[in-house]
């Protein structure tokens, strides 16, 4: 996995209260980076999205970390696309980078989630509407 593999990224704010007595990105963080990554990559890829109708449950989620993110990081950002599409399911796959001294990149942390479509009223498991399947094809070459 690389960058060249997605096409949506999203710049991240590491914050102070990121960084462990280590001084590194602490390990629990990285989750958050997804969450924050998920919350604008779906309205980047699907119009009709809608935070207040369109919902779903993560059912996995795993990190493997592969170099120390550190306050001196150049250009911090997270990446996102779309790896699988099931019925009622979907995974996610991650990579967080930053920029070497002469402008290469870094591979901080890759990551993959499954999420499950739910039906916010009924508390259910629905399976992915056509108009968000659609979209997640569209978003995605390697679909």
């Amino acid at each position: 996995m690389n960058n060249n593999d997605f096409k949506f990224f999203k710049e991240l704010d590491i914050r102070w209260s990121d960084f462990d007595a280590i001084g590194h990105v602490n390990n629990v963080m990285y989750f958050e980076y997804f969450q924050i990554g998920r919350g604008f990559y779906f309205p980047s890829i699907s119009k009709k999205w809608d935070w207040s109708k369109n919902m779903f449950v993560i059912a996995h989620i795993e990190a493997d970390y592969k170099k120390e993110l550190k306050p001196s990081a150049k250009s911090p950002k997270i990446g996102l696309r779309i790896s699988q599409i099931g019925n009622k399911s979907f995974d996610l796959e991650y990579i967080i980078t930053s920029k070497s001294s002469t402008n290469e990149d870094i591979i901080h942390c890759t990551g993959k989630s499954t999420q499950v479509m739910i039906d916010l009223k009924e508390k259910k498991s629905i399976e992915i509407p056509e108009w968000l399947r659609k979209d997640f094809e569209n978003s995605n070459t390697n679909l």
